[in-house]
């Protein structure tokens, strides 16, 4: 059995694939007022309107989704004269497993759950850990990418890296996990 789409359905599809109330308007032939009754639920269209509107959609591309349609903020993040208990417990409080290093909003490193554990398998004073200072153990950041980066540029990113940082004028934005890349799906 097939399903009528809803209202909000409708603009999500036309949102979808990019196009304006206008521009689905013009594809389907009908006014642009008449898709705006549409979406927002004032009227149930006619089943011929409503397949116009359809193929019309159905034509449309499909709009490629960037790195600042699925990114992630305000960005959790610490900075380097923290301690690794602070790290630890802002990656408890947040369930995430690791945290870019900013300094003044732009990144200098990186600390995760799998370096902490290094650290701790190291052989040093475990009392002493918790209280080191993140910048003595950080890591190197994170690749970094625009807010119009695709996302199949971003997933090969992750593919090699627990996160990508999105940045604009050299200011960390967003941010983009392997997570967030499955969760679009």
């Amino acid at each position: 059995m097939y399903e009528i789409p809803s209202p909000a359905d409708l603009r999500n599809y036309r949102l979808k694939v990019g196009m304006t109330q206008t521009e689905l308007a013009a594809k389907a032939g009908v006014s642009q007022s008449l898709i705006a009754r549409i979406e927002s639920g004032d009227i149930d269209p006619r089943a011929s309107t409503l397949k116009k509107i359809l193929e019309a959609l159905k034509a449309g591309k499909a709009k490629e989704l960037c790195a600042a349609d699925v990114m992630k903020y305000p960005v959790i993040s610490i900075r380097p004269s923290d301690t690794i208990r602070t790290a630890n417990k802002l990656m408890e409080k947040y369930g995430i497993s690791q945290l870019p290093v900013l300094e003044n909003n732009v990144q200098v490193g990186s600390i995760s759950e799998d370096r902490v554990v290094r650290e701790i398998s190291s052989g040093k004073d475990i009392s002493k850990i918790p209280v080191r200072r993140i910048e003595e153990i950080m890591n190197d950041g994170f690749p970094t990418v625009s807010k119009g980066t695709d996302v199949k540029t971003i997933s090969k990113l992750v593919e090699a890296n627990p996160a990508v940082l999105v940045v604009e004028r050299g200011k960390v934005i967003g941010i983009i996990t392997k997570a967030d890349i499955i969760r679009m799906m």
